[in-house]
């Protein structure tokens, strides 16, 4: 039996999955808001059906939009999951992953077709699988492209076209299966077509980590080691090292700044072969690299 995906979903999850477990945890955000998130999701994918023709409808969409590295992804990839979690007594959520760039563009019209078959079709169809049905697409930019600012060295008939066929698409999926969320990503919010951000239920704007969140991002970083090899619990465990680390790294985003904790351990051939050997004095050189790297940058 085959097991090929449909035209632009690059991903099928049955949710809740013990391995989708750690997203929701992993991203540190200001207080309420993955508590708003979550109620937001809970409301579309619970009671969606039951609120549909009513004046205050939910449109099954939220935009998580903000700088690249700033969780946007994860984000709503463990929404999906503590969503999932919070609905199974009454069944289980299919996660849909689109993959914006797998549609064809470079023909006339093509893209207007593969969107349109893609919200009036693939994910209706797959939305019947199960009670609850969450979409992620990242960088909706690339399909729902701001009209006004369509490039005309390009297709520009084709953008406005593709761009019409995700709103009607997305009013259609809305009609058809008003129990369905879908969640985008986008790194250039200013990009998106008005009429597109208009339709959501939700927008989140990411931001940089500030100078009392860095420190706890390298935390949960030194706790996922410490996890692994116990012998690193003290580093995850020292406030003033952390506090230490946070100003060297701030103004950076929260990618870079794990990527820099789990790096250290390649500073040194002995902590290559043995993580449990990482020392203080070892996360403090990658954090100061990393800080000239992103001088040296600006």
């Amino acid at each position: 039996m085959s097991t090929a995906l449909p035209q632009g979903v690059s991903g099928l999850h049955a949710l809740p999955s013990d391995h989708h477990d750690g997203p929701w945890d992993a991203v540190i955000t200001p207080p309420r808001l993955k508590e708003r998130l979550l109620a937001t999701a809970l409301l579309v994918l619970r009671h969606g059906a039951r609120l549909a023709g009513s004046a205050v409808a939910p449109h099954g969409l939220i935009v998580l939009a903000g700088p690249p590295g700033t969780g946007k992804t994860t984000l709503a990839q463990g929404l999906a999951q503590a969503a999932a979690r919070q609905l199974a007594p009454h069944g289980a959520t299919t996660l849909v992953e689109v993959d914006p760039h797998a549609f064809p563009s470079d023909l006339l019209g093509e893209s207007q077709r593969s969107v349109s078959k893609l919200f009036h079709e693939t994910l209706p169809e797959l939305a019947a699988r199960r009670p609850h049905t969450l979409v992620l697409l990242d960088e909706v930019e690339a399909l729902a492209v701001r009209r006004q600012a369509a490039s005309f060295d390009t297709n520009p008939v084709d953008v406005h076209r593709a761009t019409d066929a995700v709103l009607s698409g997305l009013d259609a999926l809305r009609a058809e299966r008003p129990g369905t969320l879908l969640v985008v990503t986008t790194n250039f919010a200013e990009a998106v077509d008005d009429a597109f951000l208009s339709r959501a239920d939700l927008v989140v704007r990411t931001t940089l980590p500030d100078e009392s969140v860095v420190p706890r991002i390298v935390a949960d970083s030194l706790r996922e080691l410490a996890a692994q090899w116990p012998e690193l619990r003290p580093l995850a465990a020292d406030e003033a090292l952390h506090a230490r680390l946070g100003k060297l790294l701030a103004g950076l985003d929260g990618r870079r700044i794990r990527k820099t904790v789990h790096g250290a351990l390649a500073l040194r051939v002995e902590t290559a072969r043995d993580p449990a050997l990482l020392s203080a004095r070892d996360l403090v050189e990658a954090a100061e690299e990393t800080a000239a790297e992103a001088d040296a940058e600006r």
